[in-house]
């Protein structure tokens, strides 16, 4: 016989139809079903679940199992593509046979200046190799915040700078549409419109509304409070309750009333 009438691993599903999980705007609760496994960053995952045994040749089970990581809070303040520091250990003078002694791998952090094309602001970030790794291979500062959430990486900074994007981007969605209508084609070369309008043109994808952007990025905690936030009514004074209701009563006795009219001599 079952311990519970649900397994365990609906009632996260379950949650979100109840109480107010279920008020949640529905494009929120959609991008919470459509999340994705964090990129792998420290190991290789085999991406198969059966492997044949080299030496036997026999089929056998494989697990990727994660590596552990650790996010510091620097790490919240930076842009350091998903790593993080590894705890784990080291042979004393590279000797097996000698003590193992406590070891954190750490990445390599430095700061840059990004430069944002959408803002039109220059960003001195925390970011670490692959984070300019990642911002090469997109082309861009902008594309690589907005491509970013599919990975997992998700940060304040990087929820703060893709929800500024995207509220700029709406605010320029008409300009999107027809990018030749922009001032900035009158002062620019051939080539330079073209790279221009081309990136423009990557940018449409990601154009949506101002009320879905401000739910981009949220914690499902976070969310939920935003969501109490819009719900909460600040108390109504009795006695402006009570006005109201008696106002509404006089002018219902008014009009109740028969009129009295003079007849003209």
């Amino acid at each position: 016989m079952p311990l519970h009438k649900v397994p365990p691993l609906m009632w996260e599903a379950l949650k979100l139809k109840q109480g107010i999980y279920s008020r949640l705007p529905a494009h929120y609760l959609k991008s919470l079903q459509e999340t994705q496994r964090p990129t792998p960053v420290h190991f290789r995952p085999l991406g198969v679940e059966y492997r044949a045994n080299p030496k036997t040749g026999q089929r056998e089970r494989v697990q990727d199992v994660p590596i552990p990581l650790y996010y510091p809070p620097a790490s919240q303040e930076g842009l350091w593509g998903g790593e993080g520091w590894i705890a784990g250990y080291r042979y004393a003078n590279n000797d097996k046979l000698s003590t193992r002694l406590k070891k954190v791998w750490k990445p390599q952090v430095f700061k840059r200046e990004l430069y944002s094309e959408i803002l039109d602001t220059k960003f001195t970030i925390p970011v670490t190799m692959r984070t300019l790794d990642l911002i090469d291979a997109a082309y861009s500062f902008d594309l690589y915040i907005l491509k970013v959430s599919a990975g997992g990486w998700e940060t304040p900074r990087r929820v703060k700078f893709a929800t500024k994007t995207l509220f700029c981007m709406e605010q320029a969605s008409p300009q999107l549409q027809n990018p030749f209508s922009s001032d900035l084609c009158v002062c620019l070369s051939f080539s330079s419109i073209y790279f221009f309008v081309l990136f423009l043109s990557f940018l449409k994808e990601f154009v949506i509304p101002e009320e879905e952007a401000e739910w981009v990025g949220l914690s499902l905690e976070e969310a939920v409070e935003k969501q109490r936030l819009l719900e909460k009514k600040e108390p109504v004074p009795l006695f402006k309750v009570f006005t109201e209701e008696l106002l509404q009563q006089l002018a219902v006795e008014k009009l109740s009333e028969p009129e009295v009219r003079k007849k003209k001599s």
